[in-house]
């Protein structure tokens, strides 16, 4: 192992051990890009986060809409949205953000094969109105703006668009870092835009790794090779300075999920004596070593407007088990599940219910655990995905037509309560009809949530200015700087 972390650490470049009237910064990433930096698929998170690529909306704290490349919009009608774009805007390569520019952008998105996934079910046609692009929607969507916020939804130059949907993005961005250099799957280099719309970066450029192996990250920041590193295990966050961790709540709820249409959880007592039984203060301090929240709802500290908007649910009586036998499903895949799996069977036994449990690879356990094979089942869910809103889980996984519907939940109140909140657009009302519908689904006692996952992410004593952002989007701006 320790032949094995030198050589991964060797790895790491040097050029972050800049001048300190010049610093650049030199950053330990978690994984490698999947489809070379393409910013149509996943990569285009690391784009973000390296603040190359901007979108024409950026999202705040609370999830809310905020101007970017775009500088104000209006919604013209329920199917149709006008965007004004930001003026005096240069791309890397010393071209001129214009609307056509922008609507070309998008529309080599809305066109990709496959689609980004945040415009997975919307049919959407670009096209320009001056200083300004239109977006027409086949049906009414309020979360417009929010889509746009997307990193697969950035805008760049002409030539980052090749033949065949092959799109190269060095060169090609906004933001307040050039990304220069692109070697495959072991690093990226990026250099300050001085021609930058905005302030002017404070870092002479940015040098990022990909170190897959967590042990090696941790070394990396431990010895001060990398200033930011991305995910520190916990195993290794015991070994580095306290000073240098910080803990990041993430949109990811660990949920007990019950199944209400068949076996005998179908009677919401028992449903009821499930979520009595379970000990989420034991999970977090024993499982994740006191690195989660105890889950109040399905919504965690990531979003943190949810927890003042919340009250009190009366949920149905609890009955006693009396021996009730049930089959409590999880993955291995993530490797705490398992050992989550132990601590609710033993609360559940220890309520009174004969737990048998079904532990297997995600890939072989999977088609059961959608078809209602289980009467609980442990899943770790992102429950805010790429729109930065959570209505799309909702839906997904306790509406009647929802794709991820594990609980098989079918409830006339859930439906109506769903309904709200898609249509509401975003803010205060939207964030209030989320929260209710939240209580509407958790009454009828078909998810228990128990903890809320955090992130760990390594930042070196000097390093200032980095974002610890729960949706993964920033990470280094142009308000970031260096020092000895």
């Amino acid at each position: 192992m320790k032949t094995f972390i030198t050589a991964a650490l060797a790895g790491l470049t040097l050029a972050g051990a800049a001048h300190a009237e010049d610093p650049r910064i030199h950053i330990a990433m978690l994984q490698p890009p999947r489809s070379g930096l393409n910013p149509l698929t996943d990569d285009a998170f690391k784009l973000s986060r390296w603040s190359t690529a901007e979108t024409l909306i950026r999202l705040d704290e609370a999830g809310t809409p905020q101007p970017f490349l775009a500088t104000v919009w209006e919604r013209l009608d329920d199917q149709t949205w006008r965007f004004a774009i930001r003026e005096g805007v240069k791309f890397h390569d010393g071209t001129d953000l214009t609307a056509e520019r922008v609507a070309a952008s998008l529309n080599a998105a809305n066109t990709a094969v496959p689609r980004p996934r945040i415009l997975d079910g919307v049919e959407m046609s670009i096209e320009v109105d001056g200083n300004a692009v239109i977006v027409r929607t086949a049906d009414n969507d309020p979360l417009v703006p929010n889509r746009l916020s997307s990193p697969q939804m950035a805008i760049l130059a002409e030539r980052a668009y090749g033949a065949n949907g092959v799109v190269v993005p060095t060169g090609a961005g906004t933001g307040p870092f050039e990304l220069t250099e692109i070697n495959g799957v072991t690093s990226a280099h990026l250099d300050r835009f001085d021609d930058y719309w905005g302030e002017r970066a404070k870092l002479a450029g940015i040098d990022a790794d990909y170190v897959g192996d967590g042990t090696a990250r941790g070394a990396a920041l431990r010895t001060g090779t990398a200033q930011v590193v991305e995910a520190v295990p916990v195993s290794q966050a015991a070994l580095v300075d306290p000073d240098l961790i910080h803990e990041v709540p993430m949109p990811r709820t660990n949920t007990l999920y019950v199944n209400t249409e068949t076996g005998p959880l179908t009677d919401p007592a028992l449903r009821s004596a499930v979520r009595e039984a379970i000990d989420r203060g034991a999970i977090v301090r024993t499982v994740y070593e006191g690195r989660a929240d105890e889950a109040k709802g399905l919504l965690g500290p990531a979003l943190p407007w949810a927890d003042g908007l919340r009250a009190q649910i009366d949920f149905p009586e609890a009955a006693d088990p009396a021996g009730t036998k049930i089959t409590l499903g999880t993955f291995t895949d993530r490797a705490e599940l398992p050992e989550v799996a132990v601590l609710v069977a033993q609360a559940l036994t220890q309520a009174g219910f004969e737990v048998e449990q079904d532990v297997r690879e995600y890939a072989h356990i999977e088609a059961d655990m959608l078809a209602g094979a289980f009467d609980v089942f442990i899943l770790s869910r992102a429950t805010v995905l790429d729109s930065g809103d959570p209505v799309s889980y909702m839906v997904s996984d306790f509406s009647c037509k929802g794709s991820f519907n594990i609980s098989q939940l079918c409830d006339a109140g859930v439906e109506a309560a769903l309904e709200k909140a898609a249509m509401t657009e975003p803010g205060a009302a939207r964030q209030q009809a989320i929260i209710e519908a939240e209580a509407a689904i958790l009454v009828t006692g078909a998810a228990v949530p128990m903890l809320h996952e955090r992130v760990i992410q390594g930042e070196a004593a000097g390093a200032s200015g980095v974002v610890r952002d729960p949706r993964e989007r920033v990470l280094i701006t142009e308000h970031t700087t260096l020092s000895e």
